[in-house]
């Protein structure tokens, strides 16, 4: 099997999970290349790392087979919504899409601890997913954005506030001020 198949698609207890959270469709291609790698595991009862194949994903996969229809996907994803895609999980991250208006107002989510997608990207562009504190490599599931200037402190979620660290160096810092 080849892993072109494999993908991110074969952590199905983490996506059943993320079901709640609004996910990149895939493209038409994508999912019948995806619907025949869910073939391929129940005829061999093997994950294309060799993992058996649990009642429970068996299931999963039955059900997701019976119900696909690639009449329901897209010839193809504009790049404007596949670059809000989670490079870990394939879920879009819900600070991309703004709250109802009844939960919050645009001043209320530029102010606290949330940051702009916009911002995170040019942080990790900038800090070429190096940890600020330690200088630890870091994977887009290990990265973490400290206020140098912590809220509590009445630091900002601006962009020359924000830097990247490991989780270590993070829950090391707390709300000190660490230039």
């Amino acid at each position: 099997m080849s892993a072109s198949l494999v993908g991110s698609f074969d952590i199905v207890p983490t996506v059943l999970l993320l079901s709640n959270l609004p996910c990149c469709r895939r493209s038409v291609k994508d999912a019948i290349q995806h619907n025949e790698y869910l073939k391929e595991c129940l005829r061999t009862n093997r994950l294309a790392d060799g993992t058996p194949v649990t009642p429970k994903k068996r299931r999963a996969f039955q059900q997701s087979i019976k119900d696909f229809d690639s009449a329901d996907y897209p010839p193809s994803i504009p790049s404007a919504i596949s670059e809000m895609e989670c490079s870990v999980f394939g879920h879009i991250c819900p600070v991309v899409y703004s709250a109802e208006s009844w939960t919050e107002t645009t001043e209320d989510r530029r102010t606290g601890r949330y940051i702009p997608f916009q911002t995170k990207m040019r942080v990790v562009r900038r800090d070429n997913y190096t940890c600020q504190h330690c200088h630890k490599h870091l994977q887009d599931n290990e990265v973490e954005f400290d206020h140098i200037i912590p809220l509590a402190k009445g630091g900002s979620s601006d962009e020359h506030n924000i830097r990247l660290t490991c989780h270590e160096c993070n829950a090391d810092k707390s709300d000190k001020v660490s230039i």
